[in-house]
This record gives C-alpha cells, sequence and structure tokens, in this order.
C-alpha cells in the first residue's frame, strides 16, 4: 500500500482511509422509528474526531503531548481564560480546583485549612461535594429553588461563619447557571473563592452589568467534564480553568505529582534553572524536576483523548446552539401542561447551554408513572442527580457529626427526589425523537 511513499506520505493516506472509512460506514444518519432507543445523551462525532486520534496513535507519544496544548488553549480561548489544565475527568477537575484552595502558595488567611467551611448546596452530584471532605473541610448545605434546580442565593448570608467560611462551590445545574450575580457579589463581599463545576454547562453564559462570559470563567476556578454524556467528550477527562497564576501553579502542581517544577511535557530545564534552586531541607542544586511542593496526584491525560477533544473543542459552539433549540421545542411543546408540570425557569442574565431538560411534576405520583412509560418506551430518563445528597449511604458513617453542616430546611432538594426527572436535549436528538417523547409524556398524563 506504501510502496514509492515517504513517511509523511504513507501517514496522510492512513488518515485519508480513515476520513474515507467514516464516510462510507459511520456517516449515515438513521431514521428514527417509534419504538427505538432515545438516549438522554450520547457523543456525536464525524470523521475529525477519528482522524486526529489516530494521527495521535501514529505518533505514539501516549502522555500528555502537542494535542494537550493544542487544546488546552482551544478551550483558553473559548473561555476567554489565560489558564487551562487538562486532567483525567470532571470529578478530578474537582479535586484539584478544592486541593489548589488549600496551597501554602496561598496567603494564610485564604487558604482553606482542615475544619473550614465551604458552601454548596444539598442537591449536587457526589464529587462536587466528596472533594471538600476529602482536603478535611466541612461542606455547609444548601437549598435549591425548583424551578431553577440551583442555589437559593438568600440562603448564603445565612450558611456564612465569619472567619471559617472560605469558598463557595456550586455547579450550574443541568447547564442553566446559578445566580452568578447574587453569587459573586457575595464571595467579594466576603472575600471568598468561587468555584464554578461548570461540568453541565460548557457553552453556556451569564451577564452581570453589561459584561457577558462564558460560565467558568465568572469565578476563581472553573471544572469541565468530557465524559461522553456531556457538551464535548473525549471518553474520560475534564478541565480546570482560572485566570489567576498562583491558582493556576497549585492546579498544575497537585494535578502533576505535586512537583514544584512546571516544564510542559517532555521539556526540561525550560528555566534555566534545574540544577541550582535551595528547596526545603533538600541539598542546594537538588534537580526540580523532582522537588515536591505538595501532596498531589497524578491526574494527566493521554494525548490520544486530547486528540480526540481537540476536533470535538471545534464543534461546542454548535452543540450548545443545539442544547438550546432542542430546549426551546420541549417548552413550547409542554407549555400547555403546566397545570401538572413545572418546567424549568432561567435566571436574569442566564443563557444555558442545556445538559438536560428537567420537569418537576405538580403530583408526586406523575413522577414515577411518567417516568416508567417513558423507560417503558425505550426514552431514557435520569433523576435530578442525587437530588439531596445527605439523604445517601456514604452519608451513613457521618451522619449526625461535625463533619457537614445544613442550614434550612432543604424543601426543595427533599422534593427533587420523588416529583423531578429529566430527559435528553444533546445535540443527537432529532424533533422525531422529542415528538416522540412528549406523546408518551401526553398520554401518561391523559390516562
Amino acid at each position: 500500500m506504501f510502496e514509492g511513499m515517504d513517511k509523511q506520505e504513507a501517514r496522510q493516506a492512513i488518515l485519508d482511509s480513515v476520513a474515507a472509512y467514516y464516510q462510507k460506514y459511520e456517516g449515515e444518519q438513521h431514521t428514527f422509528q417509534p419504538g427505538d432507543s432515545i438516549r438522554y445523551a450520547g457523543r456525536v462525532y464525524d470523521e475529525h474526531e477519528l482522524v486526529n486520534g489516530v494521527d495521535s496513535v501514529l505518533e505514539f507519544w501516549l502522555t500528555a503531548g502537542r494535542f494537550t496544548e493544542k487544546l488546552e488553549k482551544q478551550l483558553g480561548e473559548y473561555l476567554g481564560l489565560k489558564y487551562v489544565s487538562l486532567t483525567n475527568s470532571g470529578s478530578s477537575a474537582n479535586l484539584l480546583a478544592i486541593a489548589a484552595l488549600t496551597s501554602p502558595l496561598l496567603p494564610d488567611n485564604r487558604r482553606l485549612k482542615k475544619g473550614d467551611e465551604v458552601i454548596t448546596v444539598a442537591a449536587a452530584f457526589p464529587t462536587t461535594v466528596t472533594p471538600i471532605l476529602q482536603v478535611g473541610a466541612i461542606p455547609v448545605f444548601v437549598d435549591i429553588k425548583i424551578p431553577y434546580y440551583n442555589i437559593d442565593s438568600n440562603m448564603l448570608e445565612k450558611a456564612y461563619s465569619e472567619g471559617k467560611t472560605k469558598a463557595v462551590i456550586l455547579a450550574h445545574s443541568l447547564g442553566n447557571p446559578f445566580n452568578l450575580k447574587a453569587v459573586k457579589a457575595f464571595c467579594d463581599a466576603h472575600d471568598l473563592w468561587l468555584v464554578e463545576d461548570n461540568c453541565d454547562a460548557l457553552g453556556a453564559e451569564y451577564t452581570i452589568d453589561g459584561v457577558t462570559k462564558k460560565t467558568g470563567a465568572w469565578g476563581d476556578i472553573g471544572t469541565s467534564s468530557f465524559y461522553p454524556a456531556h457538551h464535548m467528550t473525549m471518553g474520560e477527562g475534564g478541565a480546570v480553568y482560572t485566570d489567576n497564576p498562583v491558582l493556576n501553579r497549585a492546579i498544575r502542581s497537585f494535578r502533576d505529582w505535586g512537583r514544584d517544577c512546571h516544564c510542559l511535557g517532555g521539556h526540561d530545564n525550560m528555566c534555566g534553572h534545574r540544577y541550582d534552586g535551595n528547596y526545603g531541607q533538600l541539598p542546594h542544586g537538588y534537580d526540580h524536576k523532582y522537588v515536591y511542593s505538595h501532596f498531589g496526584y497524578n491526574l494527566k491525560i493521554t494525548d490520544i483523548q486530547a486528540a480526540i477533544g481537540s476536533a470535538q473543542a471545534e464543534k461546542v459552539p454548535q452543540f450548545a446552539d443545539l442544547r438550546r433549540q432542542h430546549a426551546a421545542y420541549y417548552f413550547e411543546k409542554l407549555d400547555d401542561l403546566q397545570d401538572r408540570l413545572i418546567l424549568p425557569k432561567v435566571e436574569d442574565g442566564a443563557l444555558p447551554s442545556w445538559f438536560g431538560f428537567p420537569i418537576t411534576v405538580i403530583r408526586e405520583e406523575d413522577r414515577d408513572r411518567i417516568v416508567q412509560a417513558l423507560e417503558g418506551h425505550h426514552i431514557q430518563t435520569r433523576m435530578l442527580f442525587s437530588g439531596n445528597i445527605i439523604r445517601h449511604p456514604c452519608f451513613d458513617g457521618i451522619r449526625g457529626t461535625d463533619a457537614y453542616r445544613v442550614v434550612g430546611t432543604l424543601e426543595d432538594s427533599d422534593r427533587t427526589l420523588y416529583q423531578t426527572f429529566w430527559i435528553g436535549v444533546y445535540p443527537g436528538m432529532t424533533e422525531e425523537m422529542m415528538d416522540y417523547t412528549v406523546q408518551i409524556i401526553r398520554d401518561t398524563l391523559k390516562n
């Protein structure tokens, strides 16, 4: 096959064949028929992801490399931020975000220490909460507001503890931005760190006083997930991003074994001072590549993942628009059922990038009936993640202790356990799929 070709020509021939393979065997669009499976989410891709993936395999660098650097730059430009660090999952991204706040690089009065408090919501995905406990801090749980499914910002001052509260971490639930104006004003007033868990919301925007930014760019740190269900994917993967150079240094260190050196992968002595520094109680000139300033992890990605993610990143604006269009379709088609269903609402200034379309039933018994009917017709549904995380078995070992604190009644968080579910709006949805979903909901409520 490669006779007469040099290495670069042979490589290009392979990549051209991969693109042709996709066009011939994978590019055909399936016409939906009632009874076909309708997923709540899924990967949407074309030949560019396959070509990038194979290109990376042929290079066989494997660990973080040129595609990783490219994707970090792409995401930074899209989000309008200086620093992006790719990691192996959105959960790891949240761990790195919280761990960075414990860094001794930070001023002592702002550094998150054991026994300090971090405000969050009870209706959260576990890995928004887990890192708080893992670093020895205390999560302070407040309620959400239905039908926004985000923090009741009126509870922030009630949750605040002078001298103990150090940070707020909140997710933009299902891609619907929380009240960033109120939350940011609260954090600014009390000199608190704000971490935006942006794993559900890549492509969403928020406007405050005429300034529009992508969600994830308003806080001190933002995080993303690139799991197949999310707004873009590389199988597994995530990102942590910030405009703060000190936080970025801490994030990179915690991600890369805790090392003090910040040379890029495959590069040595970029600063020119690899062997002339003084660190801790180490001998003078100890190799900086093996100096550790944090108790860190290895949470990097492979370049194959980043290669696929780089192609996906180019599609994020289109994906976000499609998600908004699909949500708008459900708003329209379900509008006349609002005597039975509570449809989601959006904060002033917010432009969602919907991960899913949440619905709360007015009559409790309707939730299970609708969910069972949809699932029985091969239409996937999901609960609002944990609903109320403190009701789950993972809290059994710390229930009733001072490992966490609850402010208020968590009434709406509890309500989601019995009355809320959501359906998909991902870019692979079609009008036929959504019409069929609406039909099953209508038929169930009518019967």
